[in-house]
């Protein structure tokens, strides 16, 4: 028996419905071994030995199961991801199974279908030891730098946590806060005329003012600008050209997740999530198969083998003309371990003939149907013609002012036809010509301010991130949500703030290590590790490198750091009469006595108060943390109490005035909850009358 090793147990299941009886497939359930943490400052790598590290099993069920079946095989077979992580993996299992990992066979694929597994399995190669020790010096960087900086936050400031990638993406998020607040609006008018064009009323905006670009900035110049125009306006030049709209490039994980959310508004940990469940495989049809390619990757290259069944779909489906070919493609393929864009493993699985499928798989299915639609139509779309429009643009002009109305008229719909786009009325203009007088229906001058930049959202932050170099594709996910997690930023309905704690943080680690948080030093530390992977360079230097630069400046800090004093709450130890303060700790906020540890009194109230009493009880309203680490405000009597609503969300009751309450004759207010509308008295507190909205409750 033949022992194949993946990484998770859906992979497992698909892969071993292709491999047949001979060989027995097991995961590792991710990784296996981590650094330990013990040695100086608990690194678990020693830095004065060119940076040895110390591994220890964090997974020891999957190990003993790994142990005891490769007693039993004819041969080990590694297949992990075919990413930096999945080498790292496939190398440690290598290292608990005491097997040699320069001829161990190492098999990789990046789609889960019959063919590929069937094309890996007889073409394996070895673990590349590059890749290994990329990842090995990436997590031996982020110890230090997150053990380090975390542990020095803790001491001084009572911060949670700090970390290469993590504090270079908050101090994006901040920098773009401080913006938001140092914003002053201005006042500018927007000026249009509306004219009757093919018997509908069409707005026409001013283009040009004595032949260039204008700013109306005051209501003086607006009426300036009226004064010229007149009743009237002439029509000074009809031009037709052709516009081509061309197809955008198929997905990377980055441009997957902005698209998501974009559209469904899925979080990036949503849509990594469901297109993990893509890429493992479905039952389709009575057959496990993987319908997407690899998720991480930030390639847009496309096999040729995945654009000549393309082009045979495309013509056969839409005709010759709807075929373009590949367009430019942002990386290619390096000599190893590279990546195709995100993209179906097959034309003929379009989204409609699996949507039954997939929404067989429960509170999910919508959600894969849809990100699998996006996935597909994207692909294919990259291959497609463009789409082109014939555009007339009429110029009108009265008195040296100028005005521009452009009119489209879709030619050929390309590759637009898999959206199959609901085409717009298109105006008549065929009864204008040069130099025709047209009468103005209307002058619309509106006053106006600008507005400050839009906060983040997760699409945006994982597009900057990108952009800037900041992490990988596999990390952009799980440091937007580690922030959530040391509740750095709060979101709403994917909208992102900065926490005042994680303000705190970026304008310190901003202050004491401006090059850990800078975004440029990010991304070249991302381009050195880059290099150790194609074997342009070697851990060793860059990690001495890297350290020696780093303790250096962590040592020059660590004794001019402030101390950050904790708050007090203007009252007194009922102990022993010192003031009480504000205390945190890694569950929150709480009131303890400033004298600890002598005196060890703390509140029995843990929780942050908001300054308001509870609508229902009248018990203090607190600050609490769901699951997620998502911040909402709760009754302090809770559980006797379930009152709660959202941070944002101000409490809105309607005075329902169809009739009293029936226990006490108070007023009764209608509210939203939960799980609907609700009627309450508003003596609630002593009355406890409540019952669910119903239209017969106005009778």
């Amino acid at each position: 028996m033949k022992l194949v090793i993946v990484e998770s147990p859906t992979k497992s299941h698909t892969i071993a419905s292709y491999l047949g009886k001979d060989y027995e497939v097991v995961a590792t359930k991710g990784h296996i071994r981590d650094l330990a943490k013990e040695g100086r400052g608990g690194l678990g790598v020693d830095v004065y030995h060119d940076f040895k590290p110390k591994y220890v099993v964090t997974n020891f069920s999957s190990v003993n199961e790994l142990v005891k079946k490769s007693k039993d095989a004819s041969e080990i077979i590694l297949a992990t991801d075919p990413d930096r992580e999945g080498e790292a993996i496939a190398w440690h299992v290598t290292q608990v199974l005491k097997i040699n990992p320069l001829t161990t066979k190492r098999m990789e694929f990046h789609e889960i279908t019959r063919s590929s597994i069937t094309e890996a399995i007889k073409n394996p190669r070895t673990i590349d030891l590059n890749l290994v020790s990329s990842q090995e010096t990436r997590r031996i960087i982020d110890r230090i730098i997150g053990f380090d900086l975390s542990a020095l936050l803790q001491r001084r400031i009572k911060q949670k946590s700090a970390g290469r990638v993590q504090s270079a993406t908050l101090k994006l998020v901040c920098d773009h806060e401080n913006k938001i607040k140092e914003f002053v609006p201005e006042e500018y008018w927007t000026y249009l005329i509306k004219l009757n064009i093919d018997n509908e009323i069409i707005s026409v905006p001013l283009y040009q003012i004595n032949g260039e670009k204008y700013h109306i900035a005051n209501e003086t110049e607006a009426n300036q600008i009226k004064a010229r125009n007149g009743d009237s306006v002439f029509v000074k030049t009809i031009k037709t050209s052709t516009r081509r709209i061309e197809s955008k490039p198929p997905f990377t994980t980055s441009t997957l997740q902005q698209e998501a959310f974009n559209v469904y508004r899925f979080s990036t940990k949503q849509t990594s999530s469901l297109a993990q469940k893509l890429f493992e495989g479905v039952k389709i049809g009575g057959e496990l198969v993987g319908l997407i390619t690899y998720i991480r990757t930030d390639s847009t290259a496309l096999s040729d083998t995945y654009v000549a069944r393309a082009k045979n779909y495309i013509v056969e489906t839409y005709g010759d003309e709807y075929f373009s070919g590949k367009k430019s493609a942002k990386k290619e393929f390096l000599s190893q371990g590279a990546h195709e864009a995100i993209r179906p493993t097959s034309n003929h699985r379009t989204p409609e003939s699996v949507k039954q499928y997939l929404l067989a798989l429960g509170s999910d299915g919508e959600k894969l149907y849809k990100l699998y639609k996006l996935i597909y139509n994207r692909a294919l779309a990259s291959l497609m013609s463009a789409k082109k429009e014939s555009v007339t643009t009429i110029i009108f002009g009265a008195d040296n002012l100028t005005f521009k109305l452009e009119v489209p008229v879709l030619t050929f719909d390309g590759y637009t036809i898999l959206s199959r786009e609901k085409q717009e009325k298109t105006l008549n203009i065929s009864s204008l010509h040069e130099g025709d007088k047209m009468p103005i229906a209307e002058i619309v001058c509106e006053k106006k301010f600008t507005e400050p930049p839009e906060r983040y959202s997760e699409a945006k932050l994982v597009k900057l991130m990108e952009e800037k170099g900041i992490g990988r594709p596999s990390t952009y996910s799980s440091t937007i949500n580690h922030l959530y997690h040391h509740r750095y930023l709060e979101q709403e309905k994917g909208i992102l703030r900065p926490t005042e704690e994680g303000m705190k943080n970026a304008f310190i680690l901003n202050k004491y290590f401006p090059n850990l948080v800078n975004a440029k030093y990010t991304a070249e530390l991302e381009a050195e590790l880059d290099e150790i992977q194609e074997g342009k360079e070697n851990r060793s230097s860059i990690l001495h490198k890297f350290y020696d630069a780093f303790i250096e400046q962590y040592n020059s800090v660590k004794e001019k750091m402030y101390k950050d004093n904790d708050q007090e709450t203007g009252e007194l130890c009922p102990l022993c009469g010192k003031p009480l303060v504000i205390k945190k700790s890694t569950k929150g906020t709480f009131i303890g006595c400033s004298n600890y540890p002598k005196c060890k009194y703390h509140s029995t109230d843990n929780y942050e108060k908001v300054g308001e009493n509870c609508p229902r009880c009248g018990q203090p309203l607190v600050y609490r943390y769901d699951k997620n680490n998502k911040k909402f405000i709760s009754c302090s009597a809770y559980p006797n109490c379930s009152y709660s609503r959202n941070i944002y969300q101000t409490p809105t009751p309607i005075l329902y005035r169809s009739r009293k309450c029936p226990k006490c004759g108070g007023d009764l207010l209608l509210k939203k909850g939960k799980y609907g509308s609700y009627l309450e008295c508003s003596n609630f507190a002593k009355c406890g009358f409540r019952e669910r909205y119903k239209k017969s409750s106005r009778k």
